[in-house]
């Protein structure tokens, strides 16, 4: 039961990073950036990218700095779904914070097991 709940939380968590690259590129090259023709805050997938080895492997050191990571994109969907005017724009920043909360949510909760389990070989 637990192996299962793991594997689809790494799957959850490889969609959603998966999801967020496509998402962020989507938005600043062609669905609603902020300059026509496209914008360089399409650069915002860089960091991602560096992520996505480590996370489809299911590399827990990799899984926790993009949780972490996840947290920066959080704080822009929320900041661009109530200040961007287009409501192409503040649906994109929706789903941006949709994907980035289920990103951190899904690798936090499969990491943890194995954070537990570490700790309580430490102390025997």
């Amino acid at each position: 039961m637990e192996a299962k709940l793991n594997q689809g939380l790494h799957r959850l968590a490889c969609v959603c990073l998966l999801g967020l690259i496509v998402l962020c590129l989507g938005w600043e090259l062609w669905w609603a950036p902020l300059r026509p023709g496209g914008s360089l805050l399409a650069l915002k997938v860089v960091p991602l990218l560096f992520g996505v080895r480590g996370v489809l492997q299911a590399r827990l050191y990799t899984l926790q700095w993009v949780a972490m990571l996840s947290l920066l994109y959080l704080m822009e969907g929320t900041v661009r779904a109530w200040s961007d005017f287009s409501p192409l724009s503040e649906t994109l920043a929706w789903a941006e914070i949709l994907l980035s909360l289920g990103l951190y949510l899904s690798a936090i909760l499969y990491v943890r097991p194995a954070k537990r389990a570490s700790r309580a070989q430490r102390s025997h």
